[in-house]
């Protein structure tokens, strides 16, 4: 299969494309500089102004482009959050419309911030009411966006990530203050942390990648989240640390300001597409995920 990814050379992406060449795919990554990176027999780098009559017939089409959201949320972070989701899903949707033969399926990037917070519900794919925050709006425009593609009868799935764990992402920041000695739950340490290995989120979207009766919203996390207070004390056990410290909300708040969302805040949300599909996951369990994030 030829595929196009956006954010092939980003923290899912680059570990995707290495999934895909194995098996034999050819994968086109969508980058604004082409020539910082070298191709090979199965990967080829093109710009984003590519012209779309040179590509052969592109089978998928996977989109995980977006700025970080680490980092202080000042209203410019917040409008490179929103825009570079958006303008990079309609760019890859004009490209799409351009195209003699259409992709089968088209696989957006997403959020499980879509649901918004709770410590008490419980969320799913079945789940259609949004939550109200910034993050919910950000996952809603950005489905919005891709559902021009399943407007164009493509199949077109949603992939809801939650709290990925490698040696990239949040893991690091969470590992942190553990690591200092200084590790223990945040706030009332009460809020959801719905968490997926990176193993798993790569498998999962090939999953959807590959099982064709898949579409919709499918929420890449593990079977089984954790509380902030038990997943802060199975990462202390694992990196062999103390569990003593409580980090008071209001501190992190001063120090990151409204990201503070991302650690304070969370959602207690299962992977139902997944579970109904019979996928089987490598990384059920948080300790041996941790263990294994360890070895990597």
């Amino acid at each position: 299969m030829n595929i196009l990814i956006t954010g092939g050379t980003g923290f899912v992406g680059s570990k995707l494309t290495k999934s895909l060449n194995e098996k034999d795919h050819h994968v086109y990554i969508l980058t604004r500089f082409p020539k910082k990176h070298i191709n090979n027999e199965k990967t080829s780098f093109i710009s984003y102004d590519y012209q779309v009559e040179n590509l052969p017939a592109i089978h998928g089409v996977i989109n995980l482009a977006g700025d970080s959201l680490f980092g202080y949320w000042s209203k410019k972070k917040k409008d490179a959050i929103i825009t570079s989701r958006i303008e990079t899903t309609q760019k890859l949707i004009d490209m799409i419309k351009k195209m003699d033969k259409k992709p089968d399926v088209f696989i957006t990037g997403s959020a499980i911030g879509y649901y918004g917070t709770s410590e008490d519900l419980m969320f799913t794919e079945n789940t259609t009411e949004p939550g109200d925050d910034f993050l919910a709006k950000v996952a809603v425009d950005w489905e919005k966006t891709a559902q021009k593609a399943e407007e164009m009868g493509i199949r077109t799935i949603y992939a809801r990530f939650g709290v990925i764990l490698g040696q990239e992402g949040a893991l690091p920041y969470m590992k942190l203050p553990i690591k200092m000695f200084a590790g223990g739950k945040i706030g009332n340490g009460e809020q959801w942390v719905s968490w997926v290995h990176i193993e798993d989120a790569v498998k999962l979207i090939q999953f959807c990648l590959f099982n064709t009766h898949i579409s919709g919203a499918v929420n890449i996390t593990a079977p089984y989240p954790k509380q902030n207070k038990d997943f802060t004390k199975v990462l202390a056990k694992v990196l062999k640390r103390p569990y003593w410290f409580t980090t008071p909300s209001p501190l992190i708040r001063t120090v990151v300001g409204e990201m503070s969302h991302l650690i304070t805040k969370g959602q207690f949300v299962l992977p139902q597409q997944a579970k109904n599909n019979n996928y089987q996951f490598s990384y059920p369990y948080l300790e041996e995920a941790l263990r294994e994030t360890e070895r990597e």
